[in-house]
């Protein structure tokens, strides 16, 4: 039963957080009904992704056994059977996508367009270099739209931007641990030979600083201004470059960006900052 859990990648959930920043940016917790939505929309979301990561890692066997990591994952090591994966992957897949057609036919729109969109890119569009980053980035994307169709919120420009940018910089770490692994002799995915480490590290600088620039620009912007009543938001951005600058250290200096959502979860100084940035942003929007 514990591989089987494995299969699921629980740890990843937390990716599906995005799912509740409509809420946070409009400070709309108080509608209970909002919150019970979103927490749906969460899980439905989860038991969605785990069925790809189940997908994916039965496509990938080979690859993953080659993968000094990921070889320990169930399907890799064999402690899980294929058909198994298979009937787990089915089971998931049709229960998140007939719930939310029951429950929120737009929240069903997105996540059949996440399954259809990471489908592919397990197939076939993974092995694309550059057009593998930016569907990952837009995943996230996605899940933005999940929070924003249960709870009729509607989505700025801004936060669209920013997560598409975040996720773009996040995903172009974990392919620098690729291409530091295909340096070692370790060929890990059949795209590592679009990319090397001078054009991954000159992107993640690139990506930073633009992921830097637009939240700047979010604070000061007159709609944020008007909409949370403060023209103070632009302090909180000492918590947003801290935190770049420690994900980009934990890649460049210490060379462990692997998986993201692992590094965010073992890395009490990047907790901290995320957790000072909430709560500063939370107070200056609500009492200043």
């Amino acid at each position: 039963m514990g591989e089987i859990i494995k299969l699921f990648r629980i740890h990843q959930y937390i990716k599906n957080l995005f799912i509740f920043l409509p809420l946070l940016f409009s400070f709309s917790f108080s509608d209970s009904q909002d919150n019970l939505n979103v927490l749906v929309a969460f899980l439905l979301f989860s038991l969605l992704a785990s069925s790809i990561y189940i997908f994916n890692d039965l496509l990938d066997i080979n690859e993953d056994r080659a993968h000094p990591t990921k070889r320990n994952r169930p399907l890799a090591s064999g402690s899980v059977s294929k058909s198994t994966a298979i009937s787990l992957m089915l089971i998931l897949s049709t229960t998140s996508l007939g719930i939310s057609l029951l429950f929120n036919t737009e929240l069903f729109t997105v996540l059949l367009i996440y399954f259809l969109l990471n489908i592919a890119y397990t197939l076939k569009l993974k092995h694309i270099a550059i057009l593998d980053i930016f569907i990952i980035a837009s995943g996230f994307v996605l899940r933005l739209f999940a929070g924003s169709s249960v709870t009729e919120i509607p989505l700025s420009m801004w936060i669209i931007l920013m997560t598409f940018l975040l996720a773009l910089f996040l995903a172009l770490a974990k392919r620098r641990d690729d291409v530091l692994l295909s340096l070692e002799g370790q060929e890990t995915r059949k795209n590592i030979d679009g990319y090397n480490l001078e054009f991954v590290n000159a992107s993640m600088v690139l990506m930073a600083g633009v992921v830097i620039v637009s939240y700047l620009m979010y604070t000061i912007s007159p709609e944020v201004e008007g909409r949370l009543g403060t023209e103070h938001l632009y302090l909180t951005s000492f918590f947003v470059i801290l935190g770049i600058f420690r994900y980009m250290q934990i890649t460049f200096v210490e060379e462990d960006s692997g998986s993201p959502t692992k590094v965010v979860i073992r890395d009490k100084f990047l907790k901290l900052t995320i957790l000072f940035w909430l709560i500063s942003f939370i107070a200056i929007a609500k009492l200043t």
